[in-house]
């Protein structure tokens, strides 16, 4: 990179509003430990009023993501760094949480696994390194490639969401810049929540990591909804991989249905583990093929199969 580049970068990412000073903490270098968690503290309660804001366009992205999934497209999410990492949290955790299949949901991130664990410097400096992981995962119109970056500068986001446009997909981005700062015109819609400068400035993985990780809580907790792996608060198309998924699932079975441990054991062994096909045998007093054939008559929407609202 040349000299005019590298001072053209530097006054790039000196300009975005996530590497300005924050003027609250100034001298937090030289407080006690109460005053500097205090402050802490105070800058993170901006957080959930700036997603707040951004309410209609994660709205937005709701409808599009849920659509797509029920046409049977993916959300993909593309990051690097701390946003990387919560786009593979948030990705790997829809599985067990809402029995959803492996690779509906999924996350990739600058410098791929390793980077999961161990910074990998320079990975995400390449434009061409987020379009080829998008070419890798075989991007369709079908597919939704939601972009995460902090800055909205970052190369391998710019380069994912730049790639997946041009393949057809409808695209996404959660930045923690003003909206009037957005440049990448090509995307669909953005998510803008805007926390201002960090307690520590440049860190990111502060206030800015907490707000991407909300959105992102929002846009898959909303899309599962919507697709019927909820009931009333409680999911219930979770899968039974472990223990604690086991017995959350009898705790679940009986809370909604009044049922003993006992019972509720029995029921689900009826129905294969599956929570959902339990319920609507327990609360429409049907057998286990009648449940799944209401189940399936309704969408998988628990509370239609019980009512019978096909």
């Amino acid at each position: 990179m040349s000299q005019t580049d590298t001072k053209k970068l530097f006054a790039e990412i000196a300009n975005l509003t996530t590497e300005q000073r924050n003027p609250n903490s100034m001298d937090i270098d030289a407080r006690n430990t109460a005053e500097i968690l205090q402050i802490i503290n105070n800058e993170d309660k901006k957080v959930p009023l700036a997603v707040e804001k951004e309410l209609p366009y994660i709205e937005q992205a709701v409808e599009v993501i849920v659509k797509a999934l029920k046409e049977g497209g993916r959300l993909l999410y593309f990051g690097a760094g701390t946003s990387g990492r919560l786009g593979v949290v948030d990705a790997s955790e829809c599985p067990p949480t809402f029995g959803t299949p492996f690779g509906m949901i999924d996350g990739f991130i600058a410098g791929g696994r390793e980077a999961m664990f161990r910074a990998q410097e320079g990975a995400e400096d390449y434009e061409e390194n987020g379009a080829n992981d998008v070419l890798k995962a075989n991007v369709t119109e079908k597919d939704v490639v939601c972009g995460i970056a902090a800055s909205r500068r970052t190369p391998y986001v710019v380069g994912a969401v730049k790639k997946a446009k041009e393949l057809g997909a409808k695209t996404l981005y959660v930045t923690c810049n003003p909206r009037e700062n957005f440049d990448i015109k090509e995307v669909d819609i953005a998510m803008c929540p805007y926390v201002g400068p960090e307690v520590i400035m440049g860190s990111t993985r502060m206030k800015s990591g907490t707000a991407q990780k909300l959105v992102l809580n929002m846009l898959t907790t909303a899309s599962m909804i919507k697709m019927g792996k909820v009931y009333e608060n409680m999911m219930i198309d979770l899968q039974m991989t472990n223990k604690k998924l086991v017995e959350r699932s009898k705790k679940i079975v009986m809370t909604i249905t009044g049922i003993s441990y006992d019972e509720a054991a029995q029921y689900l062994e009826k129905a294969g583990g599956h929570v959902k096909t339990a319920l609507v045998m327990i609360k429409a007093n049907v057998s286990t093929e009648d449940a799944k054939i209401r189940l399936e008559k309704a969408d998988g929407f628990v509370r239609r199969a019980i009512e019978g609202k096909f």
